[in-house]
């Protein structure tokens, strides 16, 4: 294979896609065919989706297990758990998707955002503590791409401070913190079985905890506020949406479940394996991974050094050239300017609210989160490898990587 960059007209790494395979196929099937056989498709008569809180629950050793209709749902029973007053703040990350913040809004409270590590690229535990004010109620910490945050220094922070912590784990399936899975670190963990993920139902999400009290309220938030065992009057003892995940899909997310391990042991060593060809790369560096820390690869994010001789725009361009799909700056911008009403604090028609009822001086622009702002500049995502993959793809990637890494220096 010649030296030459592809894009300077020389042989490309990869001329073929890369291998991929079906997330799911006849274990889904054969659960899909119960519930039809049942005639039972809602959440309430049917056995799919309680089996799917019972074994998700079961590997993360969580008493709680709540099933719903979303990533972004997940993410709402966590917050409707902890259940904030109107202007109350929750610290929370900027590098995300807009379902990690738009529960914290719709429940009245306030997003506060705290810089990124350029390294990790998860939140900085230094800017979190900083963040913390008077009306802070709760810690949102966000596992980035399958990356766990450093959750040593966030419990201790959330400790000294008495707030709880809810854990976005809707990239990071089985990744893990000094031996423990994310999600059971904090106080409440939130997953994601949107089609992309590393299980999935389609769209759904399952919220867990080992807190009584949440557990109870996350229960009842995400029917409706209905206490169903009551006979008589109907009672709604919380206010709530109507999150209630159907059998079919429950049964889709139980199959998926059962898989869960092997998919993750893939994928992981996959990821591992590109990290160990990339450890001395110039100029473009994975993802740092904490000690004791273990990824699952829901996406493989880089970053391009500071004083690299190109840009990140022509790395992922060149890699595009040599048969790897590479993007550029992942969602661009901190999240909270991505998104115009909340970026402009008008959500609910011509009021201000939630943030008519917070503190005097939270602004979301340029300069809410600048060193973030940075680190989307210099970041790139390669395709990431998947359970699917052999080592031979990864071991392509690897090298387009290192040769247009070489090749623009």
């Amino acid at each position: 294979m010649s030296d030459k960059l592809a894009i300077h007209g020389g042989e490309p790494v990869r001329t073929r896609p890369f291998t991929s395979g079906n997330k799911v196929g006849k274990e889904e099937l054969k659960e899909l065919i119960d519930v039809i056989d049942s005639g039972a498709m809602n959440r309430w008569g049917g056995t799919k989706v309680v089996a799917f809180e019972e074994e998700f629950g079961a590997i993360h050793g969580a008493q709680h297990a709540i099933a719903s209709t979303s990533g972004t749902a997940a993410i709402h029973i966590g917050v409707g758990m902890v259940n904030p007053s109107p202007g109350d703040e929750i610290i929370t990350g900027p590098i995300t998707d807009i379902g990690s913040i738009v529960p914290i809004l719709y429940q009245g409270a306030i997003p506060i955002f705290a810089e990124c590590d350029a390294e990790t690229l998860n939140m900085d535990p230094a800017d979190i503590e900083a963040k913390i004010s008077d009306r802070t109620v709760a810690i949102m910490a966000i596992h980035l791409f399958g990356n766990p945050c450093d959750m040593d220094a966030i419990m201790d922070i959330a400790a000294r401070h008495d707030l709880p912590v809810i854990e976005d784990c809707s990239q990071a399936h089985l990744s893990e913190h000094d031996g423990r899975l994310v999600g059971t670190i904090g106080d409440i963990g939130c997953f994601s079985l949107q089609q992309s993920k590393h299980i999935t139902c389609g769209d759904g999400g399952i919220t867990i905890t080992n807190n009584e009290e949440y557990g109870i309220r996350g229960r009842l938030f995400m029917d409706k506020g209905w206490h169903r065992a009551q006979y008589g009057p109907r009672v709604y003892e919380v206010f709530g949406p109507n999150y209630r995940m159907n059998d079919l899909s429950g049964a889709v997310a139980v199959a998926q479940t059962r898989k869960l391990r092997d998919i993750i042991a893939l994928r992981r060593a996959r990821g591992d394996l590109l990290c160990e060809l990339l450890a001395d790369n110039p100029h473009v560096r994975p993802q740092r991974l904490l000690d004791g820390c273990k990824h699952t690869y829901w996406q493989f994010g880089m970053r391009v050094e500071d004083d690299a001789p190109f840009a990140p725009e022509d790395f992922a361009k060149a890699l595009v050239a040599e048969g790897v799909s590479c993007g550029a700056h992942y969602i661009g911008r901190p999240i909270f300017l991505c998104h115009e009403a909340v970026r402009n604090q008008r959500l609910f028609g011509d009021s201000r609210y939630p943030f008519d009822r917070g503190r005097e001086g939270i602004v979301y622009d340029d300069s809410t989160c600048p060193r973030t702002q940075h680190v989307l500049d210099r970041m790139v995502q390669p395709v990431c490898p998947t359970q699917f993959m052999p080592e031979e793809d990864i071991h392509d990637i690897g090298r387009a990587i290192r040769k247009v890494s070489e090749g623009l220096g």
